[in-house]
């Protein structure tokens, strides 16, 4: 007797399905390696939402940690990380208008940095008063920094690097000053004019006001207790006049040292 046949099972998927199936698992795996090398942009998200969070409870001190130990500023320096990303997303175009509540909140910032750069030029212009140097340093101030400007002529002959002598007792009480009032960055800038160098080392006037901010740097440096990972120094030459440079007056104002005290809510560092 003739033994009956076994049904055949059922077919499987065809063939293109097993395929196909096999691409999405693939494209299914490359998007989550996608997400996952996209820290940065959920860092920038939780960037601006703790800076509208900070920026409508009205800045408190100390800086703010989000996500994993991330640290948000406050002050000045977080409204420029805000900035910083709403260019970076292109929604801060030049031209384009800002939300008002960042416009409020900026007008807010530059306000409290305004507030506390005028105290501290108060404090430090008392301070030179008492040691009778008002006359030989300029206070200025912005919502970023106090600015100490000192005349190249008291500190360093002409073509010359070297503090002179009879400055020393002027940068003594200079150092004294920004160890008693300096608490965050300090920039030491040297200024020329733009007459050309002869007769000197220095073959040009960029090298001559590093020379010179480097001098400062090095006393500050021998002679405070100041944190110089804090202090940093540059030459800008004569690219960045307050004078005339057509004129002896002019030139003189031009050639000098610029020493500025950045505030605990400024941004730069």
């Amino acid at each position: 007797m003739a033994k009956r046949k076994p049904d055949e099972p059922p077919k499987g998927a065809p063939a293109w399905q097993s395929t196909f199936a096999d691409l999405m698992n693939l494209l299914l795996c490359f998007f989550v390696m996608l997400f996952s090398m996209s820290t940065v942009d959920a860092q920038k998200f939780e960037l601006i939402a703790a800076s509208f969070n900070q920026t409508f409870s009205i800045f408190t001190a100390g800086a703010t940690a989000i996500g994993d130990g991330i640290l948000i500023s406050n002050g000045v320096s977080q409204l420029n990380e805000l900035d910083s990303y709403m260019y970076s997303t292109g929604k801060g175009k030049e031209g384009e208008n800002k939300p008002d509540g960042l416009e409020d909140a900026t007008e807010t910032v530059e306000k409290e940095g305004l507030k506390e750069s005028e105290e501290l030029a108060e404090r430090i212009e008392e301070a030179l008063e008492e040691k009778n140097l008002g006359k030989e340093i300029d206070i200025e101030f912005t919502s970023q920094y106090v600015q100490l400007t000192l005349n190249g002529a008291i500190l360093f002959d002409s073509g010359k690097v070297d503090i002179k002598e009879e400055a020393l007792p002027l940068m003594n009480q200079l150092g004294i000053i920004l160890q008693r009032f300096a608490t965050g960055t300090i920039e030491i800038e040297g200024h020329t004019d733009n007459v050309p160098m002869s007769g000197s080392k220095y073959s040009n006037n960029d090298e001559l006001s590093s020379g010179r901010a480097l001098s400062v740097f090095y006393y500050l440096e021998q002679n405070t207790t100041l944190d110089m990972s804090r202090v940093k120094h540059s030459g800008r030459g004569e690219y960045v006049p307050i004078a005339d440079n057509s004129t002896e007056e002019g030139r003189s104002r031009n050639r000098r040292v610029e020493i500025k005290i950045y505030n605990s809510l400024s941004s730069y560092e």
